[in-house]
C-alpha cells in the first residue's frame, strides 16, 4: 500500500537537504586558468566568480583583444568545473533519499 504520509516526510527531508547542500555550496571553489596561466579565475560552487587574476604582461594597449579572450576562456572553464563539481556535491548530499524513478531526471535540481 502506497504510504503518502511518508512520502511527504521524505520530500521535506530532501528539501532541507537539498537547501542545507546549496548553502554549503558557496565554499566549495574551483580555479580554472587560460594563456598557460596568465588568467586565473576562481569561481565558488554557486557559479559565483569569485577571483580574477590577470598577469602583468597582459596590461599592454597591444594585448587588449586576447585579454579579452583570456578573460572569457578562463571564466568559463571555471564555470562548467564549479557547476560539475556543485552537481557531484549535491548527488553526495543527496544520495538515497530520490528514488530512482525511471524517465524522473533529477539532474538539474537546484541548479
Amino acid at each position: 500500500m502506497f504510504d503518502m504520509s511518508g512520502m511527504m516526510g521524505k520530500m521535506k527531508d530532501l528539501q532541507e537537504k537539498m537547501k542545507q547542500a546549496q548553502d554549503q555550496l558557496q565554499y566549495l571553489t574551483a580555479t580554472a586558468e587560460s594563456g598557460g596561466g596568465l588568467v586565473k579565475a576562481t569561481a565558488n560552487g554557486q557559479r559565483r566568480l569569485l577571483k580574477l587574476e590577470i598577469d602583468e604582461s597582459l596590461l599592454q594597449p597591444q594585448d587588449r583583444d586576447m585579454l579579452a579572450d583570456l578573460v572569457v576562456a578562463a571564466v568559463n572553464k571555471v564555470m562548467d568545473e564549479a557547476a560539475a563539481k556543485a552537481q557531484e556535491e549535491l548527488k553526495k548530499t543527496t544520495s538515497g533519499l530520490i528514488p530512482n524513478i525511471p524517465g524522473m531526471d533529477l539532474s538539474g535540481f537546484g541548479m
